[in-house]
């Protein structure tokens, strides 16, 4: 028998017991060649235990992802907070206080009508007596009054003007409308100063406000971000530039487009440019101090408390308190009323609202210069530190 016989027949313990059957041969056969000879331990039922890391309830970084979405989300909050506190505090519910009326007649009987209609006004209304026709349509049209009642024998007339405000001249109509029906007087109303064929309610020249204001901040947002990378000659001219095609745009489609602007359109441009001149200014002037806050900020000056305190849609005399008080300062309502004066009242003076824009314009310059003045001196001495630290190095290698 051959070398290779005697070995595949040799007897072995696996193989050739007594009490082994093919189907235990077969599977010895195939036994893992690591460990021929071997029983496998048995396996424990509990699998290893893993490492507790991120899941589906809590993911990685959770805190700080949460405090980082804090920090973004304050400002969609403040918008929405100032929003709500500014159009509904100025809007809710408007009713007049002090509106200066006034009543056609002379003598005794119509001081005592005058002084009637005051008192049981309970504080709505200041009433005045007017001399004749021709003397209530003047007050009207220079603004003195916001509307004069005129009564007669035949008739009583109510003397208003919608180009100064449509809503106060609805108002004055459901004041003295009642007063004529009670004396058994037909009531007309006399449109003094009427508004555009292409404006019939009177504010359009408040939704050209809103046009330049929103387009002014965020355009004043566009040019602070490029303007730590210029100069402040450079930065200057971008600015007014930018101002300039602003309101540029506003004219246009409220002027040729519209037919809202019909005369001194040029002038109107130039109270538009110096407005949005003053928005673009704070911009460039706040966005160092503040970040990402320059945006709700500036919202907050030109929307919330700008359009609010303009007269757009109420004037003073039908704003709390607080609106009405910023309405004699602040820039939205200075331009609107110089841009009403040139459009409708072409005699009124435009002194107070020019000096009003010039100055909000000077505090946003002296601003700018301020705020990058400070910008260029902190980066000349963290430049000046850097090349210290430098040339203290060189000195120890050397």
């Amino acid at each position: 028998m051959s070398e290779v016989a005697k070995y595949n027949f040799a007897p072995t313990p696996a193989v050739d017991a007594p009490s082994s059957t093919m189907t235990t041969t077969t599977s010895h056969v195939h036994t893992s060649p690591a460990q021929p000879h071997s029983h496998a331990a048995p396996r424990s039922s509990r699998s290893p235990r893993q490492p507790i890391g991120p899941s589906v309830i809590r993911p990685q970084g959770l805190g700080r992802i949460l405090l980082s979405f804090g920090s973004h989300i304050l400002v969609p909050l403040f918008l929405a907070v100032g929003m709500g506190l500014a159009y509904l505090g100025a809007f809710h519910a408007p009713t007049p206080h002090d509106l200066p009326v006034g009543i056609v007649g002379q003598g005794a009987a119509t001081q005592v009508f005058a002084q009637t209609v005051t008192d049981q006004s309970d504080g709505a209304l200041v009433t005045h007596v007017v001399s004749s026709t021709a003397e209530a349509e003047r007050q009207v049209r220079d603004r003195e009054l916001a509307a004069v009642y005129a009564p007669g024998t035949s008739g009583a007339t109510l003397y208003v003007s919608t180009a100064a405000s449509e809503t106060t001249a609805t108002a004055a109509q459901k004041i003295f409308m009642p007063i004529a029906y009670q004396a058994h007087l037909p009531f007309t109303v006399q449109d003094v100063v009427p508004s555009g064929e292409q404006d019939t309610t009177g504010q359009g020249l408040f939704f050209l406000l809103v046009a330049l204001s929103v387009g002014g901040y965020a355009s004043a947002i566009a040019v602070a971000a490029f303007a730590a990378r210029l100069r402040p000659l450079w930065t200057a001219v971008i600015g007014l530039a930018t101002a300039g095609v602003v309101a540029g745009i506003g004219i246009v489609i409220a002027g040729p487009l519209y037919g809202i602007i019909t005369t001194h359109r040029w002038e109107i441009f130039l109270f538009a440019w110096m407005y949005d001149a003053i928005i673009v200014a704070l911009g460039v002037g706040l966005h160092p101090l503040l970040g990402r806050w320059t945006t709700p900020i500036l919202t907050m000056l030109f929307v919330m408390l700008n359009f609010t305190s303009s007269g757009g849609i109420f004037q003073p005399a039908f704003q709390p308190g607080f609106f009405a008080g910023l309405n004699t300062f602040w820039s939205g309502a200075a331009w609107l009323q110089a841009a009403q004066d040139l459009q409708y009242f072409p005699g009124a003076s435009l002194g107070r609202s020019s000096l009003v824009l010039a100055l909000w314009l000077a505090v946003a310059v002296l601003l700018c210069v301020v705020v990058h003045g400070l910008v260029a001196r902190r980066a000349r001495i963290a430049r000046d530190r850097e090349v210290t630290a430098l040339e203290e190095e060189e000195v120890v290698a050397a």
